[in-house]
């Protein structure tokens, strides 16, 4: 069976994504450069995810058909500690016409 993560995608379309510069590779963490901007001293942004419409500069695919995370394993805290089946997600998951998922399951 697939991960429902990888046919959705909305949760890197849906949210702003913020993290401490010291994610970032300029900076010693995992964070690819390129893909992030620093927006103060000690916070940095994923490209795309402050838009009016967000869409993560890393997500590749079609949310709700076919998505992944260019980056997956070099990915930002925020999108870690984001966990498939919660409120959040299947709030997002909903907006974009997908069924809301039983976190027990995954």
């Amino acid at each position: 069976m697939t991960h429902p993560c990888l046919t959705c995608g909305a949760c890197c379309a849906s949210f702003r994504v913020d993290f401490s510069v010291h994610e970032s590779q300029e900076q010693g963490g995992s964070v690819p450069s390129g893909l992030s901007e620093e927006v103060t001293d000690y916070t940095c942004r994923m490209r795309g995810t402050d838009w009016a419409k967000p869409r993560c500069a890393a997500l590749i695919g079609k949310v709700g058909e076919k998505a992944s995370c260019g980056i997956y394993e070099w990915r930002p805290s925020p999108c870690r500690e984001f966990a498939a089946g919660s409120d959040a997600c299947n709030r997002v998951r909903r907006r974009n016409g997908m069924t809301a998922l039983e976190s027990g399951l995954l």
